[in-house]
């Protein structure tokens, strides 16, 4: 997340986000596949956050491109600074390079699910510790962008501030974000409607089960009648 004054070059923020660069998980990734998303989910949940938008902004800011599953998934162990990300496979292995990277005296650098902002966002960490576990990140980020919506009694300016407040920044920041917005609402309707119909055929299936029995029954009535 690069907010308010933050000049970031939007082809060096696209690059980690790229099909190239996104081509594997770091090793044991499979424990964290769903990490972000669940987070994200509870805090949209607390927040009255519309469905699915933070995590739309967490995989426009972490997301990577899961081969298996065919689709992309938020990595709660990124770090991004020097023009590039990385995808680390643990926290403690995410604490790690925060500690190397402000050790060589580098400040900018985005953390976590929703890769706030380490020096634009002094206050919302009290440590590495908080800042990589995935709840209090995503709670920061809900909570921040909020803030932005409050501001300016619009979503769409809460999405673009999210991230800057310059124009050639936000721009194709909000523009990616609501696209991937849309996709996951689409999803959803589509897990809606599949489980719909699934409830729709076992429900028809009942029913048959039902009206078999039931003439199987008359059938044996009637010959037990005709036997007597």
């Amino acid at each position: 997340m690069r907010t308010s004054c933050l000049v970031i070059l939007t082809a060096l923020f696209l690059s980690i986000h790229s099909p190239v660069a996104a081509a594997t998980f770091p090793g044991g990734g499979a424990k964290h596949l769903e990490t972000c998303r669940l987070a994200t989910e509870k805090v949209e949940s607390e927040l009255r956050l519309p469905k699915r938008l933070l995590n739309a902004i967490s995989l426009t800011e972490t997301g990577r491109w899961h081969k298996e599953r065919r689709e992309k998934i938020a990595w709660p162990w990124t770090v991004y600074a020097e023009g590039r990300g990385r995808y680390l496979p643990t926290k403690a292995a995410a604490i790690a390079e925060v500690n190397k990277l402000k050790a060589k005296g580098v400040q900018n650098i985005d953390v976590g699910c929703m890769q706030v902002n380490l020096y634009w966002h002094p206050e919302a960490f009290d440590n590495l510790e908080e800042a990589f576990t995935p709840i209090v990140n995503a709670r920061y980020a809900g909570r921040l962008l909020q803030k932005h919506r409050t501001e300016s009694h619009s979503w769409n300016v809460a999405i673009a501030h999210y991230h800057s407040q310059t124009e050639k920044y936000y721009v194709p920041y909000r523009k990616k974000v609501m696209r991937i917005w849309q996709e996951e609402r689409r999803k959803d309707t589509a897990a809606r409607m599949a489980k719909a119909k699934e409830l729709y055929l076992k429900r028809k299936e009942e029913i048959r089960r039902k009206q078999e029995a039931f003439k199987a029954r008359r059938l044996a009535a009637r010959k037990a009648a005709e036997a007597s």
